[in-house]
């Protein structure tokens, strides 16, 4: 067998370099060598998440359509064969695995400190090897069923898909990502194995591993796996969403359930992220991570005074996400006053608009996010969540740090008029119930 062919990528200011193969048929393996790691981590993901459910393949029929969470059912599925449970197995091995499935990935990883070949086999073996069956997956409907009434009383899911379905009208992702009771009840082995042969393709997937290893070896190991199964050529996979308008759907929503303290998250709808690609995406991410840190960071006074007055506690967070169909600003957490701190944190946004932000502020806060991202490098969970996500919405995880010094104070404060406009938020509110 041909040793596969690598590209090293190298970023001088972390230190790391990776290393790249193409293996047939048509499969992306990355390896990041950690010399002096104990630990071990391998990623095994396909880009199939929740919101791909309308798609068609090159070459294909036509538009085949799937009920909600079909890419999570598959995931729950493939942990279990004719031999049993595959945690079991790598548990003998001395491994811990895992999996998950978001809106837009699904992901089978493992972390190990010993028989690290033996565990990648296992991985690569148990997500390439199938097993659905009439009972399997009417057993996994009531499973399934159980966690999706579970979460529908998970405060800070509630909260969240909430807000999702406020700030987007049409797009899938106001949908939960296990699906509904009714949507999983049309769910069967043909339509499992008719996705899986989809989505599951080795040209939709990716494999990171990071740690003390040897990236050839590693390499010849996953092609020597590949070779062993009859993969033809898939066309390209075409996918379908809904026409989402940049308007919100609604502006408020709010629900009790059983919790000591209210919990409340607004949201900000990105209405031009679609129109957005790779490294574009990136800067936009970056851009809105800057302006978070600079309104709502825990050096700043808005932040402190908030957590003096009991407003917020430690859990308080603000972020962005930026994904190739969607994206949202996010801010909250628990509050013993939702109702003051909603209309707190809309007033300091407003007035940072009217004053703008200091280059100072700028400035500090760019050199804080480049020491945090060259210190989170030091982690391999960090790495390995989330190097194969931003591969396969066609971004370097390496480019942050060039990327974050070519962004401009204007960048920032346009993002502050356009992202944080007032007509583009929302608000979810979880109360304690009363009675």
């Amino acid at each position: 067998m041909k040793p596969p062919e690598q590209v090293i990528q190298r970023n001088r200011l972390l230190g790391e370099e990776v290393y790249r193969y193409n293996l047939d048929p048509g499969m992306e393996l990355y390896v990041l060598p950690k010399p002096g790691y104990i630990k071990k981590y391998a990623i095994f993901s396909t880009r199939f998440g929740s919101i791909d459910n309308r798609y068609r393949v090159e070459g294909g029929e036509g538009i085949q359509e799937l009920p909600d969470g079909v890419a999570h059912f598959l995931e729950h599925k493939l942990f279990e064969d004719e031999r049993g449970n595959v945690f079991d197995r790598f548990a003998s091995l001395g491994a811990s695995a895992n999996a998950f499935t978001s809106f837009t990935n699904t992901t089978y990883l493992f972390s190990c400190t010993s028989f690290f070949e033996e565990n990648l086999e296992l991985l690569l073996d148990f997500v390439q090897e199938p097993y659905f069956t009439e009972e399997t997956v009417q057993k996994e409907q009531g499973i399934i069923g159980q966690e999706i009434q579970m979460y529908a009383d998970h405060p800070r899911w509630k909260v969240f898909t909430n807000l999702l379905g406020a700030l987007y009208q049409e797009h899938p992702v106001r949908r939960d990502i296990a699906g509904s009771l009714e949507s999983i009840a049309q769910i069967n082995p043909e339509l499992l194995y008719r996705c899986y042969q989809t989505y599951y393709h080795p040209s939709n997937m990716a494999v990171f591993v990071v740690g003390d290893l040897e990236p050839g070896r590693v390499a010849e190991q996953v092609q020597e796996n590949l070779s062993r199964r009859p993969y033809r050529p898939l066309g390209e996979i075409e996918r379908f969403y809904p026409e989402e308008p940049p308007e919100i759907k609604e502006r408020r929503v709010t629900a009790e359930l059983t919790v000591s303290n209210p919990i409340i998250y607004i949201g900000f709808k990105d209405p031009e992220v679609d129109k957005l690609g790779g490294e574009e995406l990136f800067r936009q991410e970056i851009i809105m991570e800057l302006l978070m840190e600079i309104l709502f960071g825990h050096s700043e006074p808005l932040y402190n005074q908030l957590y003096q007055e009991g407003l917020i506690d430690a859990q308080f967070e603000a972020g962005y996400t930026a994904e190739q169909t969607y994206g949202y600003a996010l801010i909250g957490g628990e509050s013993r006053d939702p109702e003051e701190l909603y209309r707190r944190i809309l007033e300091a946004i407003e007035e940072m608009q009217k004053k703008g932000i200091s280059r100072e502020q700028f400035e500090r806060h760019r050199r804080n996010i480049l020491g945090g991202f060259i210190r989170r490098f030091n982690s391999l969970e960090f790495i390995a969540y989330n190097f194969l996500g931003y591969r396969f919405k066609g971004i370097d995880l390496f480019r942050f740090p060039e990327l974050l010094q070519q962004v401009t104070l204007g960048q920032v404060t346009a993002a502050l008029e356009k992202n944080l406009a007032e007509r583009y938020h929302a608000v979810s509110i979880i109360n304690p119930r009363t009675g």
